[in-house]
C-alpha cells in the first residue's frame, strides 16, 4: 500500500477494517478481532461490542494471528467453532457471512466450511470446527491455515462473483474496486 495502512482506508465513508467488522457483528456472533499491540487501527474499532485480542508476534504473518485468535478461542470458548474472516475482503457482507454459518449447521458442526468464488476458488469466510483449534494453535509464519486443515473435508460454499476471494493489497487493488464497488448484501 506504499506505505498506508489498507484497513483504515475509507470504504463506505469509514475505515475498512470497522466496516467488515460491522458486518460481522451485524451476524448476530461474538466477534474477536486480532490486532498487533498499541495498533492506530484499534481506534476504528474500539467502541464497537467486539473482543480485541493483541498479536504479539504480528509481524510473523498471518499464521500468527490464526494462532493467536486460536489460542485465544481454546480457553475462553473451546466447544465453539472459530470463524476467520479476512477485513481486506470488502465484497463479504452480513448475508454471506450467514450463508456459511447455516451451512456449518447444516453440516452438524463438525466439518471445515468455507467460502469460494463463482470459479470455486478458496476465499473467506471459512469457519473451522472447536476440534481443529488445537492445530490452529500450533500455526507459524505466513502460509496461514492451510498445514492445520490437510486431511479435512471443507465443505465449499460458493459466493457470487469474486466477494469471496478479492482482497484489497495495493491501491491499484482499490482502484479497481472502486470502479465496481457496490456495498455487500
Amino acid at each position: 500500500m506504499r506505505g498506508r495502512d489498507k484497513l483504515l482506508e475509507e470504504v463506505d465513508g469509514k475505515p475498512l477494517l470497522r466496516r467488515q467488522t460491522e458486518s460481522a457483528i451485524n451476524t448476530g456472533c461474538p466477534v474477536m478481532v486480532a490486532l498487533p499491540p498499541g495498533h492506530a487501527r484499534q481506534k476504528a474499532i474500539e467502541d464497537l461490542s467486539v473482543t480485541i485480542v493483541t498479536v504479539r508476534d504480528a509481524k510473523e504473518g498471518l499464521g500468527a494471528t490464526l494462532r493467536t485468535a486460536a489460542l485465544f478461542a481454546a480457553r475462553h470458548a473451546p466447544d465453539r467453532p472459530l470463524m476467520v474472516l479476512l477485513p481486506d475482503v470488502p465484497g463479504i457482507g452480513p448475508f454471506d457471512i450467514k450463508s456459511v454459518i447455516a451451512r456449518f449447521e447444516a453440516e452438524g458442526g463438525d466439518v471445515v466450511v468455507r467460502a469460494t468464488d463463482a470459479s470455486n476458488r478458496p476465499g473467506t469466510p471459512l469457519i473451522i470446527p472447536a476440534r481443529l483449534l488445537p492445530r490452529f494453535c500450533e500455526l507459524s509464519g505466513d502460509d496461514g491455515g492451510k498445514g492445520a486443515l490437510d486431511g479435512e473435508k471443507i465443505i465449499l460454499v460458493p459466493i457470487s462473483g469474486n466477494r469471496a476471494t478479492f482482497d484489497l493489497d495495493t491501491p491499484e487493488d482499490w482502484e479497481e474496486w472502486a470502479k465496481g464497488a457496490s456495498s455487500p448484501e
